[in-house]
């Protein structure tokens, strides 16, 4: 559907051509962040209101350069959420119209599947869980027995049972966030890289590559979701907190897995625990970790460090840490401990079966997680969470699998922009035939 713009120019009996003339810095839409969230959001705002001048602004020199670059490259089926969660909305559709595009634009994509396996009785429940969640969210996935988990897989070890979601696949993230970037740019879409946002005069954004005065915006900053959110009075009760993911890359000579191979998760925590991920390029890796970082952008060593944010993130988490908030004393002792590459490949061979677990030598390339957590509740926030009025929406936890809900997630923001619009706050354009 296109879009009628109103703007202030167009109100005044200026023509439609030259209020469109105007530079970038007067945007109708300024998504802040881009990332595959903001990069989509605003790929769905340029296609259902193709007039509208669309801006994203990356404070990096190109896209893709944290989290949606950075992560696994699975493509969640959509069975781990409870089905009264957005990620259980947007999942099953994400990763059906992400199959979708990688293979429409001849993007790499590995449909190989996954296996969910139990590592002793103990864990049959949570596959019949998992195996519930799946239904009510209408995924694919299919009971197994040894015998059958060993046909999927030869190198999967389970327990009596265990569950196969055919569905599940990798795409390497960083070329598909670069392709999603370049069709965004196709449409019409302004991406300003290099442009820092650092402070707020009303509706003017202020950053390093200029002043912004956008119709509305939209926060899609990732780690720093909380900060931006909280200068226009919103995210109050929020704080990101940074956890720190890595992957030790492995070339097993046999056995090798030939499907991504998870254990059951503790549906308690956000993360999946130790697994083995196939990748696009058939490369084998296990992990990931999920310590608590120092900083946001906390990669290695002393990059990107900011002596203020780190004080601010130790403090958070030292307090954290006293009065067990979530059990989180015991998930930075479980979490640093798999710093120790031992450790790490100890968790993942309880999964398998005669794959050599020494050639897993090569750490990956860090990720950070923004973890969103309530103050007042003291907990990890475990789904999306978007705050915003007349001028701006804030999209402060987008966690994965935010990477495989990228599309559906996008449509469900504009329709909540639009849906703020109709509240009678002043903005330049609205849903409308044309």
């Amino acid at each position: 559907m296109g879009g009628r713009l109103f703007l202030p120019g167009a109100v005044a009996g200026i023509p439609y051509e030259v209020v469109m003339s105007y530079p970038y810095l007067r945007p109708d839409l300024l998504v802040v962040g881009g990332g595959i969230v903001g990069l989509a959001v605003a790929r769905e705002a340029k296609l259902r209101w193709s007039r509208a001048r669309v801006t994203v602004l990356e404070k990096e020199p190109e896209v893709g350069l944290h989290a949606s670059g950075r992560n696994s490259g699975v493509l969640h089926a959509g069975f781990y959420y409870s089905a009264d969660s957005l990620k259980a909305r947007f999942c099953r559709e994400g990763n059906r119209r992400w199959t979708e595009f990688c293979l429409e634009r001849g993007l790499p994509i590995l449909r190989c599947g996954k296996l969910v396996v139990a590592q002793g009785p103990e864990e049959l429940a949570g596959l019949a869980e998992l195996k519930r969640r799946g239904d009510r969210n209408g995924v694919v996935l299919e009971e197994v027995d040894e015998v059958q988990a060993r046909e999927i897989d030869p190198a999967a070890r389970t327990w009596e049972r265990a569950l196969f979601s055919p569905n599940t696949a990798s795409v390497d993230p960083l070329e598909a966030t670069r392709a999603l970037a370049g069709e965004c740019r196709a449409l019409g879409v302004e991406i300003v890289l290099g442009a820092r946002a650092w402070g707020r005069e009303e509706r003017k954004l202020l950053t390093s590559s200029g002043t912004f005065e956008p119709g509305f915006l939209i926060n899609a900053a990732g780690l720093y979701a909380d900060k931006l959110a909280q200068l226009y009075g919103f995210g109050r009760d929020f704080e990101i907190l940074p956890f720190k993911g890595l992957y030790l890359y492995g070339t097993p000579p046999r056995l090798r897995p030939r499907v991504h191979i998870y254990p059951v998760p503790k549906l308690s925590r956000p993360w999946l625990g130790v697994h083995f991920t196939v990748t696009v390029r058939g490369e084998v890796k296990i992990g990931p970790t999920a310590t608590p970082a120092f900083w946001r952008e906390n990669y290695q060593g002393w990059q990107n460090f900011r002596l203020r944010e780190a004080l601010e993130i130790l403090g958070t988490e030292a307090l954290l840490f006293l009065r067990n908030d979530f059990q989180f004393r015991e998930i930075a002792w479980e979490e640093l401990r798999k710093y120790l590459r031992p450790v790490l490949v100890r968790q993942a061979a309880k999964l398998v079966r005669g794959t050599p677990m020494d050639s897993f030598r090569v750490w990956g390339r860090p990720g950070i997680r923004a973890q969103l957590v309530h103050r007042e509740h003291r907990e990890m926030v475990m789904d999306f969470v978007l705050e915003g009025d007349g001028s701006s929406l804030h999209i402060l936890n987008a966690v994965s699998p935010a990477f495989t809900c990228a599309f559906p997630f996008a449509e469900y923001v504009v329709d909540r922009v639009e849906e703020l619009w109709r509240s009678g706050a002043p903005a330049r354009f609205l849903q409308g035939e044309g």
